[in-house]
């Protein structure tokens, strides 16, 4: 069960309700919040109203955990009965001073995945529970030490693969977008009550809504949203990936290419045409960029329904991408598919085996030449991607880059107050645009989580890691 979360509101008003059978507030939870498998030290971590009586439970040392200080460390044991399970440093901190707002006890001991899993064994019998994925976050949104917004962040922070996915993150998780979002809300809001103002109160003699000036508020508006709408392809990327693909007729050299960039040979490479049948998609970080590079099924005619196959994902997959990698042999003559498929937008066209001699049909044509067996011509190719990226899409400091769901929910934003606008325009009565009006304010809701969004809440917390 999720409830409402206000923006603005005491810590008090905020917290979780837990006098209700089965809420979240009623149960404390527990999981091990470092990844599996073998470290110098793992995390356990628990929350909730009883997470110190479950420390005091599970913890030996020279004072129980219920008597300590907030956020000091103590060493002692976890003992589960008279068994000495670990020698750990446990740490208590108290609510509402704590990652989650509540009672959080952290249990760092020795990092074998037995030994963890056996520490995690005591607390839940003990008294606490499994968490879910993204709980431990779920519970810190819905005490009010984060937006929503800036839970999304947690988990960008978490997957972020370059310095500027990072960066984006950082700035999303300090509330960034959340502040934006806000601000935009408090507008609509003051647009909402001006227009409702004399519908709601005619006895107080408030003048007639000035259609004029409503409008232009609401373009104001429809501007920052439109401004924070052109930031999803940057989102996108910095978040899964920029998509570039490399294509091509067999044997041009597209998997000796991709083996070049990655720094390893990943895909096989061989004189027979036809061995790359499947897409292969593997990501590297090009100075501060994430790029998802595809190496897909050479460009002819097929032999069989499996290279059939390739061939038809080749076709989809360069209509999703990026930037494209045309890749041909320029030691052979130019051929009629050669001319054709170098037909698509954000292309870049790359003349394979420089080190070889470079056919008279591809004298003076502008490209770049590359050898993936000497490395000559690959600086500038890297130059050349980072180049078309980022002066078409990425911009290194723009402060916030909204993601799929932020989009969706701007769009209905934006639709909304255009209907609005559209009712204004018409010399429609105020009540018209109200209704356009609330539905834009609910959108903006959602984005912060500041209304009753359970399924919003279930999605975003579910790609989380259990612990976090």
């Amino acid at each position: 069960m999720h409830f409402r979360a206000e923006p603005d509101s005491d810590d008090k008003d905020r917290s979780l309700r837990s006098d209700l059978p089965g809420s979240i507030g009623a149960e404390t939870i527990a999981a091990i919040s470092t990844p599996a498998g073998e470290g110098a030290i793992s995390l356990v971590r628990i929350s909730g109203s009883g997470a110190i009586t479950v420390a005091d439970g599970v913890f030996v040392g020279t004072a129980r955990p219920s008597t300590f200080v907030s956020h000091t460390q103590h060493l002692g044991q976890i003992r589960d009965g008279e068994a000495l399970i670990d020698q750990v440093v446990l740490s208590v901190h108290r609510a509402p001073a704590s990652y989650t707002g509540e009672d959080l006890v952290e249990i760092s001991c020795h990092g074998g995945v037995l030994v963890t899993a056996r520490v995690l064994e005591c607390c839940l019998r003990s008294g606490a529970r499994p968490a879910r994925p993204g709980e431990f976050t779920e519970r810190a949104f819905l005490n009010g030490k984060m937006d929503l917004t800036q839970a999304e962040a947690v988990i960008d922070l978490i997957r972020a693969k370059t310095d500027l996915a990072l960066r984006s993150a950082t700035e999303q998780l300090e509330g960034r977008l959340g502040q934006q979002i806000r601000s935009i809300r408090d507008q609509l809001v003051s647009v909402v009550a001006q227009a409702e103002a004399s519908i709601d109160f005619p006895e107080e003699g408030i003048e007639t809504v000035d259609e004029r000036a409503l409008a232009t508020r609401l373009q104001l508006v429809c501007g920052q949203v439109t401004e924070l709408l052109e930031t999803a392809d940057q989102g996108r990327m910095l978040r899964e990936g920029v998509r570039v693909v490399i294509y091509g007729a067999t044997n041009a050299g597209k998997s000796s290419l991709l083996n070049r960039l990655l720094g390893q040979e990943r895909v096989i490479v061989s004189e027979l045409p036809g061995t790359t049948r499947d897409t292969i998609e593997e990501s590297i970080n090009l100075r501060g960029l994430p790029i998802r590079l595809i190496d897909t099924a050479g460009l002819r005619q097929a032999s069989d329904a499996i290279e059939r196959e390739g061939i038809l994902r080749t076709e989809k997959i360069l209509q999703q991408a990026d930037l494209r990698l045309f890749v041909v042999d320029a030691s052979l003559a130019r051929t009629a598919e050669s001319r054709l498929r170098n037909n698509f937008g954000s292309t870049l066209l790359v003349l394979n085996k420089s080190d070889l001699v470079e056919h008279a049909d591809w004298n003076g044509l502008v490209a770049l030449r590359v050898s993936c067996v000497s490395g000559e011509g690959f600086d500038q190719l890297e130059q050349q991607i980072l180049e078309r990226v980022t002066g078409e899409q990425l911009q290194a400091e723009s402060p916030v880059a909204i993601n799929a769901r932020h989009r969706a929910c701007l769009c209905r934003v934006l639709d909304s107050c255009h209907h609005a606008a559209e009712s204004l325009d018409q010399r429609m009565t105020a009540e018209y645009a109200a209704v356009d009006l609330h539905s834009a304010l609910q959108a903006l809701g959602e984005i912060i989580g500041t209304v009753d969004t359970e399924q919003v809440l279930d999605s975003v917390f579910s790609q989380f890691c259990i612990g976090k």
